[in-house]
């Protein structure tokens, strides 16, 4: 009997159905998680290089695109519209979900080419390089809900509890 879990594939309809809503909201869901989560635990050369450079993240199976920048210390949901973003990285829902829970070694989906970069290979290898660096823990779904609570009472002045 195997233990492996099998991998989740969104269906094909619904990848379609999800494909047909209009970007700019989902690109702006997504920055504000990484500005939440990501963005307080970068560092600042990395941001510093990170400037002004177009990034766009495919949910391949989910038919999902996000389109975001780095400008002035945050991420910033963007259009680059008909234009090629600087980095693009590309791969199914699971994929993406074993990067997270550092399930799979980025390396080994890369070659296996269920990830997929495209464009700038020094901003693609930045990228990688600064997640392989980060304590993923700070994307888990508990800090992640924590980081949502906490971020209301720091803009009123409260501390943390």
């Amino acid at each position: 009997m195997s233990h492996e879990i099998e991998r989740f594939r969104v269906p094909a309809p619904l990848g379609r159905l999800l494909g047909l809503l209009p970007k700019r909201p989902g690109s702006q869901l997504f920055v504000t998680g990484l500005n939440l989560t990501l963005a307080p635990h970068l560092p600042i050369d990395t941001c510093s290089m990170l400037e002004g450079r177009s990034l766009r993240i495919e949910v391949a199976d989910a038919g999902l695109r996000f389109d975001y920048t780095w400008r002035a210390s945050a991420f910033r949901a963007a259009s680059h519209g008909s234009q090629v973003p600087d980095l693009t990285i590309r791969a199914d829902v699971w994929d993406f979900h074993q990067l997270i829970q550092r399930g799979e070694d980025p390396d080994t989906l890369f070659f296996s080419r269920r990830l997929v970069m495209e464009g700038d290979t020094e901003l693609g290898l930045l990228v990688k390089n600064t997640l392989d660096s980060l304590d993923m823990d700070v994307l888990r779904p508990g800090k992640v809900l924590e980081n949502l609570l906490a971020a209301p009472r720091m803009r009123l002045g409260r501390p943390q509890a």
